[in-house]
């Protein structure tokens, strides 16, 4: 596959939207930004160094998979399919828990995450896309490395962002929701902190605490972004195409437990309001699986799901 040499739009107002950062705020920006992404892998290398001739305890390795899955099931059920594209409703205790937790994940607050997402979705892999790999300004091999790093984390540093009256009115009106969007440093300190307090406890010991922190809050972190942004990377560039969809959305099925079905990805941009991403019985979706739980305890409603006469409609293979 190749990357076409693409000029981007002179003036951000001929996209729909969006804004742009003054420089100031920009600095900011990818100061916090830079932190955020360079702290985690040192967090990794460092747990590597940990792990030289012991391995990693069971306790860390419960406190990462426990934090790993709480957050990433807030960004793939809350973030994603709860708020962005309200494929089903939750009661509010849920709506917040769920709301927590995706920003737990340190992938943004909540109401910019929608308004990107949103974004995504209206202009997927065009001009106006936030992180599509296909609209690099080089062609060959230089355009294609460059669309994947622009995709999976280059985006983060840009200055246009989503305008979020155009993109998510409906959360700015929700007084709780908007209380948790704007409290997102605070639940960002506290995903680093807990793991480390949970392994103080469990251990006795600042050695436990250190060891929790790196495996529970770096390295749990670090994993869990780069398989979110291999979303918007991997999933827009290589697998199977199985519906028709308007852009180049795949699905990639090595991905999709530990993605929690996110990898589905071409059948997400198929139907997109749809709360179930693996549309096949062997499609592994645990976001879906955590929707039909909650749903069995009347916890969640209105779940929508596409029809087999309009995926047969949609379909490739």
């Amino acid at each position: 596959m190749t990357t076409d040499v693409l000029e981007r739009p002179s003036a951000t107002q001929e996209i729909r939207g969006v804004i742009r950062l003054t420089a100031r705020e920009l600095r900011m920006q990818r100061r916090v930004t830079l932190l955020l992404t360079v702290l985690p892998p040192i967090g990794v290398a460092l747990a590597i160094f940990s792990l030289w001739g012991h391995g990693i305890g069971t306790r860390d390795l419960s406190i990462m998979g426990a934090f790993y899955a709480f957050t990433g099931i807030g960004v793939t059920v809350g973030y994603h399919r709860l708020f962005t594209h309200r494929s089903f409703t939750a009661v509010p205790g849920l709506r917040v828990l769920f709301a927590v937790a995706g920003s737990m994940s340190v992938e943004g607050s909540l109401i910019a995450w929608v308004a990107t997402h949103r974004r995504h979705h209206a202009f997927a892999d065009e001009f106006g896309d936030p992180h599509s790999p296909h609209l690099a300004r080089a062609a060959g091999l230089r355009g294609v490395l460059l669309g994947l790093w622009h995709a999976h984390m280059g985006w983060l540093f840009d200055s246009e962002k989503s305008n979020q009256q155009e993109w998510a009115p409906d959360l700015l009106a929700e007084p709780v929701i908007k209380k948790i969007d704007e409290r997102f440093l605070h639940l960002t300190i506290m995903t680093f902190v807990l793991p480390a307090l949970i392994g103080f406890v469990l251990r006795h010991s600042f050695g436990g605490m250190m060891s929790a922190f790196l495996w529970g809050s770096l390295v749990r972190v670090f994993l869990l972004h780069h398989v979110t942004w291999s979303i918007n990377s991997v999933c827009h560039f290589y697998g199977k195409e199985a519906f028709k969809a308007r852009d180049e959305s795949r699905n990639v099925w090595p991905m999709s437990a530990i993605s929690f079905g996110e990898s589905w990805h071409n059948n997400h941009h198929a139907f997109p309001w749809s709360a179930r991403l693996g549309l096949r019985a062997w499609q592994v979706d645990p976001g879906w699986y955590v929707i039909r739980f909650f749903s069995g305890l009347r916890m969640i409603t209105g779940v929508k799901v596409p029809t087999a006469k309009q995926m047969e409609a949609k379909r490739i293979s």
